[in-house]
């Protein structure tokens, strides 16, 4: 039998080793059409219907033959294939014109991908993305419940409708409240993130939010706190006050207030600032512990203080490490880690003494110096500030630097392109103790 199928979203693009698909013979090319006679429109129908224990699965194969497969198989167990599309269906762009978003002060000439603003619950639940949740329908809403679509991670910036209104420019945007409640009631569990403006939502409105919130847990289970990021390209955009010093700190004697209060109340402390408020105060970062579990890595919350708990515990299996010769690398971190990634640079070369380790600091010219974060580094700048350095046999950077799924900087310079006008080894390391350290040790 042969179909006509327009839906090439479905087209399976990874069929993993010793998998169901790879026992009953499905192929990457091959085409989902359904599962137990239903067409399949995104990945969470897929993933619902995935629950049953017996499945038939229609497949139309590379020459428009069509098969259905008769599975049996445990509650929870995946067939174990990936699609073109990761979420089957067209990704829902972003309409709303927030004050803060970074996407609109980006230059010209960057990857294409980071010209799309998404606000897509799918991608929330999928890859950790963050959602307004001003981009929904009713049945929107009711199937994120339906098929319990959790966790959802929201960026909510202020639970007040009037300012969160004026924050988004979306007349949807006051409704979120009603909508976290609502799910809060069908025990979805929701990540929140606020992006804190001063002048806006800073100060009372911060208090405010976070105790709207609160009300809503366990469901909302934290809520992360990052500062406003303005780029050298925002000409054009409404004036926003970044923070300094002094208003930093007000902010983080703010928030431990209130995780005082929380810790006594509900046993968290629930509302977490990212490293970067630290930083910019100057001071000292909450203990391991205080992390919690680092719940908001995502959102830069406790990945100094983790990344530097996995250092010290790994080199502390090394004892006396001597390297097979004398060897000199090189590191290249943002602004805001640079004095952590000299002071742990300093711990290893103690404990390795044949490894000499320079670390220099990028100063963001491609963003703006008030950007600060190893993540936002471009290879402009890297190739630009380390061309005439004497940078040893390897220079390493952050993981975060590249896309998620490529070795590609955000100016839409490839990792091996870097290596070639670099004349020198470019390796990433992820923001984990024992690869960064095994990586410069080798």
């Amino acid at each position: 039998m042969e179909v006509n199928v327009k839906n090439v979203n479905n087209i399976i693009s990874k069929v993993y080793k010793d998998s169901i698909a790879e026992e009953i013979g499905i192929e990457v090319g091959d085409l989902l059409i359904s599962v137990n006679d239903q067409a399949i429109h995104d990945i969470i129908e897929y993933r619902f219907l995935l629950s049953d224990e017996y499945l038939e699965v229609e497949i139309q194969k590379i020459d428009g033959e069509v098969y259905i497969y008769e599975i049996e198989k445990d509650y929870d167990e995946d067939l174990g294939i990936e699609f073109t599309n990761p979420i089957i269906d067209q990704a829902k762009s972003c309409r709303n014109k927030c004050v803060f978003c970074f996407i609109d002060q980006l230059p010209k000439g960057m990857r294409e991908t980071l010209y799309f603003k998404d606000d897509d619950s799918r991608l929330s639940f999928l890859q950790g993305n963050f959602v307004t949740l001003t981009n929904m329908s009713e049945e929107d809403i009711n199937n994120i419940i339906k098929y319990r679509i959790s966790p959802i991670n929201i960026s909510v910036h202020t639970t007040n409708p009037e300012l969160r209104q004026k924050m988004i420019k979306n007349k949807f945007a006051g409704k979120l409240y009603g909508i976290m409640k609502r799910l809060a009631d069908a025990q979805i569990q929701m990540n929140c993130q606020i992006v804190l403006c001063p002048g806006y939502n800073d100060k009372e409105e911060l208090t405010r939010t976070i105790k709207d919130l609160e009300t809503l847990y366990p469901y909302v289970n934290s809520a992360a706190i990052v500062p406003v990021g303005i780029t050298k390209h925002r000409g054009h955009l409404p004036n926003l006050e970044i923070f300094n010093e002094k208003t930093a700190n007000e902010t983080i004697q703010q928030i431990h207030e209130l995780q005082k209060m929380y810790l006594e109340k509900i046993g968290t402390r629930f509302a977490f600032l990212s490293d970067e408020f630290y930083i910019i105060a100057n001071r000292k970062l909450l203990e391991y512990d205080e992390y919690e579990g680092f719940i908001q890595l995502e959102n830069g919350v406790g990945i100094i203080s983790k990344l530097e708990s996995e250092i010290q515990d790994h080199l502390k299996t090394l004892c006396k490490y001597q390297t097979s010769r004398k060897k000199k690398v090189s590191i290249a971190t943002g602004y805001s880690a640079f004095e952590f990634i000299k002071n742990m640079a300093k711990e290893i070369m103690d404990v390795c003494p044949n490894v000499q380790i320079n670390v220099y600091k990028i100063v963001n010219n491609f963003f703006g110096n008030t950007i600060t974060v190893s993540g936002l580094i471009t290879a402009t700048d890297i190739i630009e500030q380390l061309k005439d350095k004497d940078l040893g046999e390897t220079l390493y950077i952050s993981r975060s630097m590249l896309k998620a799924d490529e070795e590609i900087f955000l100016d839409n310079i490839t990792l091996e392109e870097l290596n070639e006008i670099m004349k020198i080894e470019v390796v990433p390391c992820l923001n984990e103790g024992n690869d960064f350290v095994d990586k410069i040790l080798k």
